[in-house]
């Protein structure tokens, strides 16, 4: 087979990925349909639970109200169906790996899907009521604060991107020791930097409050500490036996036996 054979072979088998990880997307969105609007309902509820008496959220887009609540449903779609999604990524990659890229990339695979969604339900049952309540208790007097449902979706998927790849610290932190890019002990070195940093994406990816800049400062630095944590104790047991090519070469050395 000549090596444009096996290009093309290599494009129709991920064509063929591609293809079953969106059809099992859809399907999953099909079956969800019925219940959009039961979905987005679940997705406000934490803003709805601090409105003031009478208060609601309003639509400003005229097809709003249908298109919302819509990608909403895409959205859990897709998250339900990840494993799914992530399995026909892992089939595509897996041949080309060696084995102990297997045994290392799989893991880390479902790690680190499980830590995303991990990150998504923090921001909604922990960070969200905190803002929400808050931003309910500055509104000035005489101030209906309602919001717009297309931004309130913008504004709960920007917090669940954010605090999903927070999550995904360890994970970061495990492959740059494994690939070599950077060691435990340097790590440990950047430690202050990186604390000053996890503030620094609180203050920009959180209202400014300082309750939620520090719900999602502290947990980045939780996270750091236990990625180092882990890389070093994946260091330690990966640790390669030197004497093995001095036993060989000993023997080999040492020629048939004198008698």
């Amino acid at each position: 087979m000549t090596t444009q054979d096996t290009f093309i072979s290599h494009l129709v088998e991920l064509r063929d990925r591609l293809l079953r990880a969106i059809l099992a997307v859809l399907i999953v969105f099909l079956c969800l349909f019925p219940w959009a609007k039961d979905l987005y309902s679940l997705l406000a509820q934490p803003l709805l639970a601090v409105l003031p008496q009478g208060g609601q959220m309003i639509a400003t887009d005229v097809v709003g109200v249908f298109l919302v609540p819509m990608k909403v449903a895409l959205l859990v779609a897709f998250v339900i169906a990840l494993p799914y999604v992530l399995f026909q990524i892992w089939a595509f990659v897996a041949p080309g790996l060696y084995a102990h890229e297997k045994r290392l990339v799989l893991p880390l695979i479902v790690t680190s899907t499980f830590l995303f969604i991990a990150g998504m339900a923090f921001a909604y049952f922990l960070v969200f009521p905190v803002v929400f309540k808050f931003m309910a208790s500055i509104a000035p007097e005489g101030v209906a604060w309602m919001t717009d449902i297309e931004k309130y979706l913008s504004f709960a998927l920007t917090l669940f991107i954010a605090f999903g790849v927070t999550f995904e610290v360890p994970v970061a932190v495990v492959l740059l020791v494994r690939m070599n890019v950077v060691t435990v002990e340097k790590l440990r070195e950047i430690r202050p930097y990186v604390i000053v940093g996890a503030f620094v994406a609180g203050a920009v990816f959180t209202p400014p409050d300082v309750i939620s800049q520090l719900m999602l400062a502290l947990p980045l630095w939780v996270l750091y500490e236990l990625g180092i944590i882990a890389a070093s104790m994946m260091s330690k047991a990966v640790v390669p036996d030197e004497t093995a090519p001095a036993d060989i070469a000993q023997h080999v050395d040492a020629g048939p036996r004198q008698d």
